[in-house]
């Protein structure tokens, strides 16, 4: 995050606007919109507000060299079509410790003016760190069209009863719990449809408060647990109902492997505790990481297990429920994507394939003794893709025991790592090549892929067209 967004309110002193034309009109037209009182230096002598109506006399049309201007109890500077004097006042701002904004000149700013949706008292900004203002205006528009035209009245609704509700509801998860159920039920919906007497008189008919945010009999919150599948790293993978237990969580325990991309979903205050581990280092433990959650349930808390990948494939969640139903929990499984999925679409590995390849086997290599275990007798059909996951540090058992079995070593086979993420790998070739492709990546979570179809994937026929060209290439 290059720039921190903040929210200033322009009513507590004046701003000054430097600068002329159409440039200069347009920030006037965000400055009177938040109710700025402005001294606007026009660096053309011409004070033409172009069509723009200020019936509460917020402008006042300053004379004389803005250099020489009182800065005295301003709170911020504006720049706008002011050519050197933008930047010969950006430094003199810069000098009294003024905020100021250079249109167009980063280096002369320090801060710098977002894209902006504006619903009354919800105010959506979007920045990209002055890189791009298209990129900001495209998602201002994409925003404009989802958001609610009455968004705003809904707040405004909300702050209205705030207090009378915050006196009645001790806890501040219950609150926030309240909330919750009014915006997302018929209350909030009242409200969004322009009819604000009849949600008034709902939320006045709710005779206990706490009640109606799910407390128990003692007052406090019910508890309750969600399984989330976090999918292989890239956050957009998320489903949309991963995202809204992640917002609504009040602790979240989370595995190693899930990305710092995805824990940046996690609403801000919820608690984060890291509960995964990785190879060769120590963990808390499964029946620890069961008491966590079990003991947040029964504090009233909203827990997340948020796990890499899916929690019902290799992520233990089926241990983690029969924990939870067995103290008597309530919980909810959220599907994830899981890694050998997420392999398959990042690299176009197509696992099953018409007359090629007609069975899926998933299986888990965590150590050297969790491939001797295997029976891979029952997994040397030409036309089985077989998926092994955690399986680096077991990839010469693997590969020596489907070639006991008989598995052809010309069988094709590919190593994917960290997939679906910006810095993902591949190495290709035969499974009497496996151990050699596992040098090839620079350290997992990786996926092995054995079978027919890595021949139809992106890697394999990047790299047959690399050995094309390099023949084609070769001397005579």
């Amino acid at each position: 995050m290059q720039y921190l967004p903040v929210f200033l309110d322009l009513k507590t002193g004046p701003v000054l606007l430097v600068g002329a034309g159409e440039l200069a009109h347009a920030k006037l037209r965000v400055l009177l919109a938040a109710g700025a009182r402005i001294s606007w230096f026009s660096t053309d002598g011409a004070h033409d507000l172009g069509g723009l109506r200020d019936p509460d006399k917020q402008i006042e049309f300053a004379s004389g060299d803005p250099l020489e201007a009182e800065l005295a109890g301003a709170i911020a500077v504006f720049c706008a079509g002011a050519g050197d004097v933008g930047v010969a006042m950006a430094l003199r701002a810069k000098a009294l410790g003024l905020p100021v904004n250079v249109m167009d000149d980063l280096a002369q700013s320090t801060f710098i003016f977002p894209a902006i949706v504006d619903r009354g008292d919800v105010v959506v900004a979007i920045g990209t760190g002055g890189a791009s203002p298209v990129v900001a205006r495209r998602m201002r528009e994409t925003i404009e069209a989802v958001l609610p035209a009455r968004i705003g009245d809904l707040a405004t609704f909300i702050g209205e009863f705030r207090r009378t509700i915050n006196a009645r509801i001790g806890e501040m998860p219950l609150r926030r719990r309240f909330w919750e159920r009014v915006v997302d039920g018929p209350i909030g919906a009242l409200v969004l449809s322009g009819r604000k007497a009849e949600a008034e008189a709902a939320l006045h008919g709710i005779g206990d408060p706490a009640a109606y945010a799910g407390a128990d009999e003692a007052g406090r919150g019910q508890g309750h647990v969600t399984l989330v599948g976090a999918g292989p790293g890239d956050p957009d993978l998320l489903t949309i109902k991963a995202l809204r237990a992640l917002q609504d969580a009040d602790v979240v325990y989370y595995d190693e492997l899930v990305t710092p991309e995805i824990l940046d979903r996690i609403r801000r205050d919820a608690a984060r505790v890291p509960v995964g581990r990785r190879i060769g280092k120590p963990g808390i433990g499964q029946a620890a990481v069961n008491k966590l959650l079990i003991e947040a349930a029964r504090a009233g808390k909203r827990a997340v297990r948020l796990k890499g990948g899916d929690a019902y494939v290799f992520g233990r969640g089926g241990e983690e429920v029969d924990a939870l139903r067995a103290a008597g929990v309530s919980y909810t499984i959220v599907p994830g994507i899981t890694a050998g999925l997420g392999a398959a679409a990042h690299f176009e590995v197509p696992l099953t394939f018409r007359e090629k390849a007609r069975r899926i086997t998933f299986l888990t290599a965590h150590k050297t003794r969790d491939a001797e275990a295997v029976d891979w007798s029952a997994l040397t059909d030409t036309e089985m893709t077989v998926v092994v996951y955690m399986g680096m540090t077991a990839a010469p058992s693997v590969c020596a025991g489907l070639l006991a079995a008989g598995r052809s070593p010309e069988t094709p086979v590919g190593v994917f790592a960290k997939v679906t993420r910006p810095d993902a790998q591949a190495a290709v070739g035969t499974l009497g090549q496996l151990p050699d492709l596992i040098r090839k990546i620079d350290g997992g979570p990786a996926i092995l892929i054995i079978g027919d179809v890595v021949a139809h994937s992106a890697p394999w026929r990047q790299q047959n067209l690399s050995r094309v060209i390099a023949h084609i290439l070769e001397p005579a």
